[in-house]
């Protein structure tokens, strides 16, 4: 993709730690923006502005593999992967800034686009209009990774009234911000993706790497989903759905790979079909800078919740031992929207408003939309459709198949806490490390990732809160 450096653009990621005031991220470079092929530029930087590293997130639902060798020092991965109530997260060298700094430094990008592209030269009002659309939905975007990593989740009754991350509009250095509550950024989230649907966000994008209008759809419903508003839920997400409604056959590629997948002790690399080309993908977005060419490990326990003949499962990862590890090892390789917008995920969204929104405990049609995508995931052999005749197991099936679709993005680790604010459908996760049960209450502080330690000391026109007391 095309790079260029800019006075306001993405430098200084690589050095996140040392930074001396956390908007340090805007960078600095030899190039002012002034055409709209610079500020296209800002948006086809994939390693830049696409990055969404949520590591401690995958570590805290046992979803990323930690080796043994590793686990040995306090750090905030160890306190999460081990569930450590007791570990002070906020002073431990951590190095999870990456979250912070990356999505702040696309926050950057979005904001010199929105600001300064309406006088871009060598451009139509057309072309002018959709570059600024996209940069509102990728500043959406970024916010409610944000919000749902360091802040508590989205909940009405008390969302006016706890914080939540500080919001930054502007791209200027020197321009004050605010920490505002989880309401006001909802708000915020909600109102920049309308902008940019109602302000010309194209139906085709130039590029994956673009939102396009069934992107800004599938936010929304997202969004939506998490405030717990159903039926605007599933009004998007079949908005979603008319823009894109292609699944993958996860099947034709594991029969197109069959042998190697079969074969135990053959950990040969298959290409990734969930590259540029994926023809789920409203918008592509890599998880962290580790999984841009190669998927993590998975812990063996995380392995065991995949459904039994789940293609996917077959064709991208194989039980391996080394040493005193055993896990499963990563078989693919290639580019990874792990953290984009897909139409598995609208599917998934709206099987569990139809459920949620069902009548006379008739979960019929959201069945129907959950075994859309199973069909294309499980192998013929082992697939029976799923059935549910209560609401706790129609969540329960529809859960299960999101967890493993959206494992490595941040829905998943979102969802947990929705659902563990509801209360109904809450979960005590468990798990066993060097022969102890392990356990992760619903109501656990660890579900809240503290803001670094950088931010904090250094918060630069405004000031911090941190969200956790440890």
């Amino acid at each position: 993709m095309k790079k260029l450096t800019y006075l306001f653009a993405l430098a200084g990621l690589l050095g996140m730690s040392s930074c001396n005031d956390y908007l340090d991220i805007v960078p600095k470079g030899n190039k002012i923006p002034t055409t709209l092929a610079d500020y296209e530029a800002l948006l086809r930087n994939e390693y830049t502005i696409s990055q969404t590293p949520v590591t401690n997130a995958l570590y805290l639902l046992n979803d990323q593999y930690m080796t043994k060798s590793s686990l040995g020092s306090p750090t905030l991965n160890t306190a999460n992967y081990l569930w450590d109530e007791n570990a002070d997260r906020i002073t431990l060298n951590n190095s999870d800034e990456g979250t912070y700094y990356y999505l702040y430094g696309g926050i950057s990008s979005c904001n010199l686009i929105v600001e300064n592209a309406p006088t871009a030269t060598e451009s139509t009002e057309e072309e002018r209009n959709e570059v600024i659309a996209c940069a509102k939905v990728i500043r959406a975007y970024n916010y409610f990774v944000l919000a749902n990593y360091y802040a508590d989740t989205y909940e009405a009754s008390t969302a006016a009234d706890k914080l939540s991350v500080p919001l930054i509009t502007s791209a200027n250095i020197s321009a004050p911000y605010r920490q505002v509550s989880i309401a006001e950024i909802y708000d915020f989230i909600l109102k920049d993706i309308q902008e940019a649907i109602d302000g010309g966000l194209p139906a085709k994008s130039q590029t994956v790497l673009h939102p396009n209008l069934g992107a800004a759809y599938a936010l929304l419903a997202r969004v939506y989903l998490q405030m717990g508003n159903y039926s605007e839920a599933l009004r998007h997400a079949d908005l979603a759905l008319g823009q894109n409604d292609a699944l993958y056959d996860w099947n034709a590629f594991y029969n197109a790979h069959q042998a190697t997948i079969e074969k135990a002790d053959d950990y040969t690399n298959l290409p990734s079909p969930m590259g540029f080309d994926y023809v789920e993908t409203y918008y592509f977005r890599h998880g962290s800078r580790t999984s841009i060419g190669n998927e993590s490990n998975i812990p063996v326990e995380r392995g065991e919740r995949f459904e039994a003949g789940d293609a996917r499962f077959l064709a991208r990862w194989k039980r391996y031992t080394t040493g005193d590890d055993t896990y499963y090892r990563s078989v693919n390789s290639g580019y990874f929207n792990h953290a984009g917008l897909t139409t598995a995920e609208v599917y998934l969204i709206k099987a569990e408003c139809q459920a949620r929104l069902a009548s006379g405990n008739d979960f019929t049609e959201a069945m129907n939309t959950l075994n859309t995508v199973r069909k294309t995931r499980i192998r013929p052999d082992v697939y029976q459709p799923a059935q549910a005749s209560t609401l706790a197991e129609a969540i329960e099936l529809i859960r299960r198949t999101k967890d493993n679709e959206l494992i490595f993005s941040i829905v998943p680790f979102a969802d947990a806490r929705r659902f563990n604010s509801e209360g109904t459908y809450a979960r005590t996760l468990t798990k066993t490390y060097e022969g102890k049960t392990l356990t992760l209450a619903p109501d656990s502080h660890l579900w809240t990732m503290p803001f670094p330690a950088g931010a904090l000391n250094n918060p630069g026109n405004g000031s911090i809160q941190q969200n956790v007391n440890k």
